[in-house]
């Protein structure tokens, strides 16, 4: 059996975790229903509709048609990629997470930029070794 490199173990490690990369320039349409959005997200949709409760600062807004059907925005999609960070990344209490936002809104925004860069970097790196090992 062949041992893993410390990489490679960190690699396994970091593909456990719930970690979500949504590409902005993929998202094309103007609206997104709630099921759209709970795959992007893995998530079931009664996650994100009891985050709407549980954040009614961040996610008051979310659109509803007569019949209570939630469409999200690219905004809206933004505002959940931030509370999913806090709440399932960083493992804050729902609490936590409120709060640090009232607190840290640039800081938290800016964070997870800053992670997504570098999450992106390694997918790059990763990719690369892999193309060197098979040319």
């Amino acid at each position: 059996m062949q041992q893993l490199s410390l990489f490679e173990q960190m690699q396994l490690l970091k593909e456990d975790k719930r970690e979500i990369q949504i590409d902005e320039k993929s998202l094309t349409k103007l609206y997104y229903g709630i099921m759209e959005v709970a795959e992007m997200f893995h998530v079931n949709a009664s996650l994100l509709r009891f985050w709407e409760k549980e954040f009614p600062t961040q996610l008051g807004h979310i659109k509803k048609n007569k019949k209570g059907d939630r469409f999200y925005t690219k905004q809206d999609i933004e505002k959940l990629k931030l509370l999913f960070h806090l709440v399932k990344e960083k493992r804050m209490t729902l609490e936590g997470a409120r709060e640090y936002l009232k607190q840290n809104r640039k800081k938290a925004k800016d964070d997870l930029n800053v992670i997504e860069n570098l999450n992106a970097v390694r997918t790059f790196l990763v990719d690369l070794k892999k193309n060197l090992k098979s040319g």
